[in-house]
């Protein structure tokens, strides 16, 4: 009632200003009406300032009960998107609600007091705006349940396209290397297209709103200035005029501008958001992912596009979906390219083109990396020579960039200054060269044979396949899967599991240069060193090993070894290390603390503390009371090995 009295107030107080003071001469009493309006505009206010706890006792109920109907379905139908239901879809129902709440009414005590308003000072400026006003509000009324469809309509689309990508997005290498490029666009365009056509549906229903805000809001100003002679001639006067197009200027046309964009745009929001979030939702949720081998199911919409998808598992074992190329057929495996190993082919029957006639493995020459102009470089102006046959173990602290030294190898990453070269040639042009193994294997539903043999472009015989497994050390597990042919289920096994088989994959490539990130730290040491020693040994052509080491086993295997450590990178044998890079004597002295092979290590760590043993007083010695045991000669510290755990 206050703010309907603050509307009734703003026309008629300046239509009693006019006639009653100042058009008469009465300066004073004009003053004292706009004096009135002026007070009711601030009684209005504190009126609106009360609505707002009223508000909120209606809108927090709504809230709890939708909550507890999200819960309710997410416990009982194990809904996955209850998470985005309780986070995103129940606040924007309860905001939207209370928006629609506060605008509505608005809308109705404004438009009363107005009205009420206008009939008090001539009932002909009632007639002049009443019926436009009504006629707009009647249009914009028809148009509301068509704009909530395609407004939903809309919605679904754009849902589809947002799920389609977070699909494709992170699976953009392996669709490049798959070459379905051209059917994952059409699919994607498809998409595209129905949410364009459902925005466009949208905004031509749109365009009724604006023409219904025209008619009730806009209509009357033109009708009042256009009728002023003939409403002056019939009784209305001056003030009463200026008072109707205050009423129209001043209360009407913002009120029914909040209500046309309000419940035009977040009404139909809100009656999309309370279906889904209904106990029986009227749109389907989207299908959850199927199991590795199976098609997925087709979107249940019929308004958007249907694709035949397929599922593959992720390194950890955990279904996708991706779009199968268009020779496949449904239920059929999709072979994809590991999302880190490089696709290597036969190596060609030409040596690489160089001056010399012996080229490096690998090469780079003042190589310099950031992963942003604004960051620092990760590697700065660095120059390395690996001859064909080396053996070279990258270490250093965590995130110095040792796996960025392997993607710029592999031709992932690409240097900001500098050049990488491979057997003399750009790295390039030398995807058949080189396969990188990552930390997390990438293993693939299918049989052991097709994920070993992923990486040769010709059938592998199988005497190949089981002496390539017994070199690696894959064979016990091989056997517990009942031999090649078995089929793979990723989840089931372990990250060592995924590493054999991966390490045994390119193991058995054509590739020369195998760079190994981590590609062992989910093994024993001695599953590492078998590993590792059977790659030192592949009888390839000029072929050479980078391993990311993270034990000492690994860095003394090595011919070489490259530390890193900023600008401070250092690169020499083992031993030529510990005298002189201060920071490999401290990671082989937090390694050597480790009791990974204390008793029977065949690196040479001796399972007694004597000369030849390379340490800082923190090694673990098995051998007698620790406190009795010394390394003459050796220790640096001089010292006794007691209190040492």
């Amino acid at each position: 009632m206050l703010e309907t009295g603050q509307t009734f107030l703003v026309g008629y107080g300046l239509a009693r200003a006019l006639d009653a003071g100042f058009l008469a001469g009465r300066n004073g009493v004009g003053l004292a009406w706009l004096g009135v309006a002026g007070v009711g505009v601030v009684v209005g206010a504190f009126g609106t300032g009360r609505v707002y706890r009223g508000v909120a006792d209606l809108v927090e109920p709504l809230r709890d009960l939708l909550v507890e109907r999200v819960v309710a379905r997410g416990v009982r139908e194990a809904d996955g998107g209850a998470l985005s239901g309780l986070t995103q879809q129940v606040e924007l129902a309860r905001d939207t609600f209370a928006g629609l709440v506060m605008v509505s009414r608005s809308f109705l005590f404004t438009a009363v007091g107005a009205l009420a308003g206008l009939f008090s000072l001539d009932p002909l400026l009632f007639l002049v705006v009443a019926p436009p006003l009504s006629a707009g509000v009647c249009l914009f009324a028809a148009t509301l349940r068509p704009l909530a469809r395609r407004q939903e309509t809309f919605l679904l689309a754009d849902e589809a396209l947002a799920s389609r990508l977070g699909t494709v997005c992170p699976g953009l290498r392996d669709i490049t290397a798959a070459g379905a490029e051209e059917r994952v666009a059409t699919d994607t365009g498809l998409l595209v297209d129905a949410e364009l056509r459902a925005a466009r549906s949208l905004a031509r229903w749109g365009v009724l709103r604006v023409a219904s805000l025209a008619i009730g809001g806009q209509l009357p100003i033109v009708l009042l200035l256009a009728t002023a002679p003939w409403l002056l001639a019939h009784g209305v006067t001056p003030g009463g005029l200026v008072g109707a197009l205050a009423y129209v200027t001043q209360s009407l046309l913002p009120a029914l501008q909040s209500l046309v964009h309000g419940l035009g745009t977040s009404g139909s929001r809100l009656a999309v958001v309370l279906r889904r979030l209904a106990p029986a939702p009227a749109s389907a949720p989207l299908p959850a992912a199927p199991p590795p081998g199976e098609p997925a199911l087709r979107d249940t919409d019929p308004a958007l596009p249907q694709s035949d998808d397929l599922a593959v598992v992720d390194p950890s074992g955990t279904p996708t979906t991706v779009p199968h190329l268009a020779s496949q057929q449904a239920g059929e495996p999709v072979h994809l390219p590991l999302p880190q190993d490089v696709h290597p082919a036969p190596p060609p029957a030409t040596e690489p083109t160089s001056h010399h006639p012996n080229p490096p493995a690998l090469s780079l020459t003042c190589v310099t990396f950031a992963y942003g102009t604004a960051c620092d470089p990760v590697l700065r102006d660095l120059t390395l020579a690996l001859p064909q046959g080396a053996h070279l173990a990258v270490v250093g602290p965590s995130g110095i960039g040792k796996s960025t030294l392997t993607a710029l190898a592999a031709g992932l990453l690409k240097p900001g200054r500098g050049t990488i070269r491979m057997y003399g040639q750009s790295v390039s042009e030398t995807v058949d060269q080189r396969v990188l193994i990552p930390q997390e294997a990438y293993v693939f539903s299918g049989t052991l044979a097709e994920n070993l043999g992923h990486l040769r472009p010709d059938p592998i015989p199988e005497a190949e396949l089981l002496a390539a497994a017994e070199a690696v050390g894959l064979s016990p597990l091989l056997d517990a899967l009942g031999g090649p042919d078995s089929p793979v289920d990723p989840a089931a096994l372990s990250a060592g599991g995924r590493q054999l088989i991966a390490l045994t994959r390119a193991y058995l490539s054509y590739a020369p240069l195998a760079l190994l990130d981590e590609a062992t730290c989910h093994l024993d040491p001695e599953a590492e060193e078998r590993a590792e020693r059977a790659f030192a040994r592949r009888e390839r052509s000029g072929g050479a090993l980078v391993v990311v080491a993270h034990r000492i086993s690994s860095a003394r295997r090595a011919g070489r070894v490259l530390v890193m450590d900023g600008r401070e990178t250092a690169l020499g044998t083992h031993e030529d290390l510990l005298r002189r890079s201060p920071l490999y004597r401290e990671l082989v002295g937090s390694w050597s603390s480790e009791p990974a092979l204390a008793l029977r290590d065949t690196d040479r760590v001796d399972s007694v503390a004597g000369p030849g043993l390379t340490g800082d007083g923190r090694h673990v010695v098995a051998h007698g009371p620790v406190g009795q045991v010394q390394a003459p000669r050796d220790l640096r510290d001089g010292g006794a090995l007691g209190g040492q755990g």
